[in-house]
């Protein structure tokens, strides 16, 4: 079965926040964790909560809707809720699900949370996986999947076609993987054990590149590897 979306909601306005709160009770895949006036108030909840989906108004004082979502865990996703449609660029330029403009209305709240469950994977029984990069969702079997590298506030997943760029946390990625496939040997790199083609107790060897397995994670990946 599904978990439920932890979801915060975050609206400077009583009422909206109100509405928002009612259609998250009315909706079974859905768990309201936090309701915020501001966005520091959702800063300081979010580092010490777990939070799969934002509910965010983009036009508070202080900090705006935008600014919070530029800093927002990249493992969480973002519903912009607005009532101004001139935002609507922005919010898309910083791949968010959906953006609801107010008044918002029952069913086009339950389109929005329909895409963010399309998203979520759970337990990938799979031999593929969607992932959003260039405001599309792209397929990806794992057999073709050489490695994947972390880059500052992005990924690069290197399949034997092409690169794949999006942005996701290393560690978020690694968790939609099959654990029997890949193995993380770096806190920048995840690798395909099928893809693999040689390693020392140093470096793995895909594709004719040498990836470093670090310090942290040298004993986990050289177990494994010795049961492969």
């Amino acid at each position: 079965m599904r978990h439920k979306l932890k979801c915060i909601v975050v609206d400077d306005e009583p009422m909206a926040r109100e509405i928002i709160e009612t259609y998250i009770a009315k909706t079974s895949n859905l768990e309201l964790v936090a309701s915020c006036n501001n966005a520091a108030e959702a800063i300081l909840f979010a580092q010490e909560n777990e939070v799969d989906l934002f509910f965010l108004d983009i036009h508070m004082p202080e900090t705006s809707g935008l600014s919070l979502a530029k800093i927002i865990h990249k493992k969480s996703q973002i519903i912009f809720t607005t009532a101004y449609r001139e935002y609507a660029i922005d919010g898309f330029n910083l791949n968010v699900v959906d953006y609801l403009l107010k008044p918002i209305a029952f069913d086009r709240f339950l389109q929005a949370v329909q895409k963010v469950l399309i998203l979520e994977i759970p337990e990938n029984n799979n031999n593929f996986m969607f992932v959003r990069s260039d405001r599309k969702m792209v397929k990806i079997d794992f057999n073709s999947i050489l490695y994947i590298e972390s880059l500052s506030d992005y990924l690069k997943i290197f399949t034997k076609e092409k690169t794949i760029v999006l942005r996701e946390t290393i560690s978020g990625l690694e968790e939609k993987l099959p654990a029997k496939k890949f193995i993380r040997i770096h806190r920048s790199f995840i690798v395909s054990l099928k893809n693999l083609t040689s390693y020392t107790n140093e470096f793995i060897e895909i594709d004719q590149k040498a990836l470093p397995i670090s310090r942290s994670y040298k004993e986990s990946v050289l177990q494994k590897l010795a049961k492969v």
